[in-house]
């Protein structure tokens, strides 16, 4: 049986402040600012190739491993300045991994709340 195309609709996000946390990633994914309720919040794409994103409270304490996170991608050469506008945004600098291997360069850093996510970037086919 052949299968239907797969895309992402939208991340969950449990945070401590929904609100808060949604309006850092819309600043990040040039979304619109989120409005409505501060408890639950819905981020719909900023593009047509974007995807959502979805914040409610967190139901727990903060997990001590995080076993998934972001990986956004930025064309070559845009990483670093794309870097410091999400650290002036209130993300975190955690590390850079720039020469592990040849197709990719990434920076980990950590939103307000602190999850990781990476801003990577691949260099031109050529």
């Amino acid at each position: 049986m052949p299968s239907s195309p797969i895309t992402l609709g939208a991340v969950n996000v449990e945070a401590d402040d929904p609100l808060a946390l949604a309006t850092f990633w819309a600043a990040v994914l040039g979304a619109e600012p989120p409005t409505g309720p501060a408890d639950v919040v819905y981020l719909p794409p900023a593009s047509p190739e974007g995807f959502a994103m979805f914040f409610q409270p967190r139901g727990g304490p903060r997990p001590e491993r995080q076993g998934q996170h972001l990986d956004l991608t930025v064309p070559w050469g845009d990483r670093a300045p794309e870097v410091e506008r999400m650290v002036d945004l209130g993300a975190t600098h955690r590390w850079d991994v720039l020469d592990e291997v040849p197709w990719v360069r990434w920076t980990t850093l950590a939103d307000p709340e602190g999850n990781l996510f990476c801003v990577a970037e691949h260099p031109p086919a050529g």
